[in-house]
């Protein structure tokens, strides 16, 4: 199962690249989003790709989709467990940020996403049926669809907490130092008895959406 590769692209299409990587031409679909992004590295002399490889008994041709960032894949994985969104569906629709469609899903949103290409109102129901609860970590990516990892539950000092939660936003979702800071100290003031890192990734997210 191919899950990564590196190499020089030396074919381009509106969908699709072909990515030379030792001596094998890999073709890769690329969805709207992770197109538009992949473009300003794509006659880099090296790019490297996260893949989901698709391939099944009814399907024997391998199918590789790329990603810019691990957690663009994490999201792509997660999209398609909702019933009648196989992944070829799921890389036309993937048209706006995935911190969009995580919002919309989280606010219960049909109309923003029906508007994704490929997804009627039925759809978008089963969505929302499906992933509703699922994409908040998803919903705080920075725009520019940094990498990230769920916070994971610990009682340790509110030092530590604060440290976990600013880490993520910095490193992990793409937001400034003073940024993440500051959403922190917001989400303290409002729930001062925070004690997990959980807690307070779930209290940045709650005034996120509420500004």
């Amino acid at each position: 199962m191919i899950a990564y590769l590196e190499g020089r692209v030396i074919k381009q299409e509106s969908d699709r690249i072909v990515l030379l990587s030792g001596s094998v031409g890999y073709e890769i679909l690329l969805p709207e989003i992770v197109m538009n992004a992949f473009k300003a590295r794509i006659h880099e002399e090296k790019v490297s790709l996260f893949i989901y490889h698709y391939q099944t008994e009814r399907q024997p041709k391998p199918t590789l989709i790329g990603f810019n960032q691990e957690v663009e894949r994490d999201f792509f994985q997660q999209f398609i467990t909702v019933e009648a969104i196989g992944p070829l569906k799921a890389v036309h629709a993937l048209s706006i940020p995935i911190r969009d469609i995580a919002i919309a899903i989280e606010n219960k949103d049909t109309k923003r996403l029906s508007k994704l290409k490929g997804i009627g109102n039925r759809t978008s129901q089963k969505i929302i049926a499906t992933l509703h609860g699922k994409m908040k970590k998803y919903a705080l990516m920075h725009q520019t669809e940094l990498e990230t990892d769920a916070l994971k539950q610990s009682e340790v000092s509110l030092d530590e907490i604060r440290f976990q939660v600013s880490d993520v936003l910095v490193n992990q979702l793409g937001h400034r130092p003073a940024e993440a800071d500051e959403m922190i100290e917001k989400a303290l003031k409002r729930s001062p008895n925070i004690n997990t890192a959980e807690a307070l990734f779930e209290e940045v997210y709650r005034g996120e959406m509420e500004s």
